[in-house]
């Protein structure tokens, strides 16, 4: 006889579900509304509603990010892993989303800055910085980098989305970003916590407020 199992098996209403446990159980009410929604696919990525403790951002960051994708500005990532993430059909003006971490002149260049591959692909990254939003989920490197380079060229991207994850410099490089004295609009997740999922389900909700069953894994 064959094993069964009662569990639901409406993608719809698991979808639904899912959104309406987290606004149950999260403790959402001193976000502004912009950043609670944004939250609440971050919380749905990790199915951690504690992050909101966490969370960190400008008050513009939402705001400008949507209005810099609204006028056709990239997407820069750090990793393969946020680039494949991100829901194409979400973004208002087919945006570039840009990974050059594959690039064959990114190891080189590593070489040459005695920095990773992540970080060197920031590098890449100068001639489309002002006026991007960039997501940042793995790389603390990436992230330190990215505000040397800042701090060195003065470009102002419209916003940065910096959550990258680990044990070794994660929380680091989002306490710099939050220190930041550059006037940067950002949104981080302090701590270890973090990554790919997390940041682009962020990106995904600042693209697009629609919370629909096609975009279930964003």
């Amino acid at each position: 006889m064959p094993t069964t199992y009662e569990y639901s098996k409406d993608g719809g209403e698991i979808y639904r579900e899912s959104f309406a446990t987290i606004r149950r159980e999260a403790d959402l009410a001193g976000l502004p509304d912009d950043v609670a929604r944004v939250a609440v696919r971050m919380i749905h990525a990790m199915a951690q509603t504690d992050i909101v403790a966490d969370l960190d951002w400008t008050p513009g960051v939402v705001a400008s990010c949507r209005a810099a994708l609204a006028a056709g500005a990239p997407i820069l990532c750090d990793s393969t892993m946020t680039a494949t993430g991100i829901i194409r059909s979400r973004l208002p003006r087919d945006n570039d989303v840009v990974c050059h971490l594959g690039e064959p002149e990114v190891a080189e260049l590593a070489r040459e800055l005695g920095t990773t591959k992540s970080a060197a692909a920031v590098e890449l990254w100068r001639p489309r910085l002002a006026g991007a939003v960039v997501a940042i989920g793995n790389a603390p490197t990436a992230l330190f980098h990215l505000l040397e380079v800042l701090a060195e060229t003065g470009d102002r991207p419209a916003g940065i989305i910096g959550i990258p994850v680990g044990f070794v410099g994660a929380a680091e490089s989002k306490r710099a970003l939050a220190d930041n004295d550059l006037g940067l609009e950002f949104l981080t997740l302090h701590g270890r916590r973090g990554g790919s999922a997390v940041t682009v389900a962020a990106v995904n909700a600042i693209a697009s407020t629609a919370e629909t069953t096609n975009d279930a894994r964003g």
